[in-house]
């Protein structure tokens, strides 16, 4: 069936043109999936919800030929398994892990490790289902048996990474598997920092969540803060002035660029080229300061707020942020020829982490990743 067929049997969103909603059973649900992808759509989001003592629900959203279709499926834990669409769409896997892991939906999926849980809390403990509202059991959680993939054969050797890091990033996992300099198989297991997010926000004021929105992940607090706003104005049919949008816009190119210069020195870092680090990292401490001393922030937490920004920059700050920029992207220029002519780095960079078109449509693969 179409998606246009299923687009027309939803009821039209209030206030969202391009998007309708529709409750289906266990049947319909896999055949929505089934449907979007065979016309080339995608799945954007899926997700939970069991705010209601003995109700429960999992929801997705589905984005096809310019237009979202967002699909409902009643379903509580004595209902049984709901049926997965892992095999349809790969991305939806660990989101039914998620699922599981909240509010205690458990879908067909056979992969039913722990994504979220990490022995944070007791195995039958759903934070976010009604029944679970009082705070966490205080029995002490058993440690997760994780069981990952393990590559076996002569000279195959495992490393294991993290799941604390350097820096601002966000924590993860990674298990890899290597022979010699080939990478084998990389596994990764996230969620570590899962602290309660969704339920802190329904507690919060509208318009303070902004700063928990802007803390949800510490390299990234311009886009998230912004996506809030845009939720928070798009509600309230607020426009910010065309000036907060420039600011707003100033404020993400420079969280990008600053992501950039810590991620290329990481990338000569794992290369074995430390002086790629110690100068990315020169020349992303120099922004840093930069921003600081200009927007007040060294990491953009408050600049944003609903409705506009929570600073303005004046002439003689703006003409230092582009003098910074402009003398950063010169050394940057440099800094490329030397990666490009280092034999040793070249040659742990060619044809590495190559995606290919129908692999990211497939995976669902959207912006940097």
């Amino acid at each position: 069936m179409p998606f246009a067929h299923w687009f027309e049997l939803g009821e039209p969103v209030a206030g969202t043109p391009g998007i309708r909603a529709a409750e289906v059973d266990a049947s319909a649900w896999r055949s929505v999936a089934q449907d979007v992808a065979a016309g080339g759509g995608r799945l954007l989001a899926l997700w939970g919800d069991t705010s209601l003592v003995g109700r429960g629900s999992v929801h997705a959203l589905y984005v096809a030929q310019q237009r979202g279709l967002a699909v409902e499926l009643p379903a509580t834990t004595a209902t049984g398994r709901y049926p997965g669409i892992e095999d349809v769409f790969p991305s939806a896997g660990r989101l039914q892990r998620t699922v599981f892991d909240l509010h205690g939906l458990r879908s067909t999926d056979p992969d039913d490790r722990p994504w979220l849980r990490h022995a944070a809390w007791p195995a039958q403990f759903h934070p976010l289902a009604a029944e679970c509202f009082p705070p966490v059991p205080e029995s002490p959680a058993a440690v997760d048996d994780y069981r990952f993939v393990r590559v076996e054969g002569d000279g195959v050797h495992e490393v294991p990474v993290g799941p604390v890091h350097a820096g601002i990033i966000e924590p993860g996992h990674f298990r890899i598997s290597i022979v010699g300099e080939k990478v084998l198989r990389l596994e990764q297991r996230l969620g570590y920092v899962h602290k309660g997010i969704e339920q802190r926000f329904s507690e919060l004021p509208l318009l303070g969540a902004v700063r928990l929105a802007a803390r949800v992940s510490g390299d990234s607090a311009v886009a998230y803060s912004w996506a809030y706003c845009q939720a928070v104005e798009g509600m309230s049919g607020t426009v910010p002035p065309a000036r907060a949008s420039y600011l707003r816009a100033l404020c993400l190119e420079l969280e990008r660029l600053q992501n950039h210069l810590g991620d290329l020195g990481a990338l000569g870092n794992d290369a074995g080229f430390a002086f790629g680090l110690a100068q990315f990292g020169r020349l992303k401490e120099e922004l840093l300061r930069s921003m600081q001393g200009s927007i007040g922030q060294r990491y953009l937490l408050d600049a944003i707020v609903p409705g506009g920004t929570a600073f303005d920059l004046r002439d003689p700050d703006a003409a230092t942020l582009e003098a910074t920029v402009e003398r950063i992207g010169t050394a940057v220029l440099e800094l490329r020829r030397i990666y490009d002519e280092h034999a040793g780095v070249r040659d742990r960079f060619v044809a590495t982490g190559q995606v290919t078109p129908e692999l990211a449509r497939r995976l669902g693969l959207t912006g940097l990743a």
